[in-house]
C-alpha cells in the first residue's frame, strides 16, 4: 500500500492545498493530511479549527485522512507507515526551503522520501497569507478557498483582526 503524508499549517486552507491533496489522492492509496505546527509562524486559526476546516474541505475524498500532531513530520509518517512526504512547490524560495528540508529529513530517516507536486496554474501565486490579506481589505476570496469555507474563513479573519 502506498501511503503518504501531506503536512502543512493550512492557516487557512486554500484551493492550492486542496489541489495538491486531490492530485495526491489519485496517486497514493492513503493520504494523511497533517495539520502541523511551524514554530516560526503565528497562526490566525488554532490547530483544532485548521483540522476542522480541512476535514470539511476533504470530506468527499475517501482515501484522505486529516489529523493534527505536534510530532516531527517524520515521526508522524513512521507511525502511519508512510514512506512519502508530499510537498507543494511554487517558487524558487519554496525550492530553497524544500531542498534543505529534504536533506535534513533524509539525514534523520532515509526510508522516507519527498514527493514534490507543482501547483496548477490557477494556484501558482496563492498562499494562506495572501488570503488573509485579501479578507483584511474586504476582497472576495471565493476563488481561492473551498466554497464551503468562504463565509467561515472570511467571518473569522475579520473578527480576529477587528473589522466586524
Amino acid at each position: 500500500m502506498r501511503i503518504a503524508v501531506y503536512p502543512g499549517s493550512f492557516d487557512p486552507i486554500s484551493n492550492g492545498h486542496l489541489d495538491i491533496i486531490k492530485r495526491s489522492s489519485q496517486i497514493f492509496d492513503k493520504v494523511y493530511v497533517l495539520v502541523s505546527i511551524n514554530i516560526s509562524k503565528k497562526y490566525m486559526f488554532d490547530s483544532n479549527e485548521r483540522e476542522h476546516m480541512m476535514k470539511i474541505a476533504t470530506k468527499d475524498l475517501n482515501n484522505v485522512f486529516v489529523e493534527q500532531s505536534s510530532d516531527l513530520v517524520l515521526h508522524f509518517a513512521k507511525k502511519k507507515n508512510a514512506n512519502v512526504i508530499i510537498r507543494g512547490l511554487r517558487s524558487m524560495n519554496d525550492y530553497q526551503h524544500e531542498i534543505t528540508l529534504f536533506q535534513f529529513n533524509r539525514s534523520i530517516d532515509s526510508t522516507i522520501d519527498t514527493f514534490i507536486l507543482f501547483p496548477s496554474a490557477d494556484n501558482l501565486f496563492l498562499s494562506s497569507s495572501s488570503i488573509k490579506e485579501l479578507v483584511m481589505f474586504n476582497e472576495d476570496i471565493s476563488n481561492y478557498v473551498p466554497k464551503s469555507l468562504v463565509t467561515y474563513i472570511t467571518t473569522e479573519i475579520k473578527k480576529r483582526i477587528g473589522n466586524i
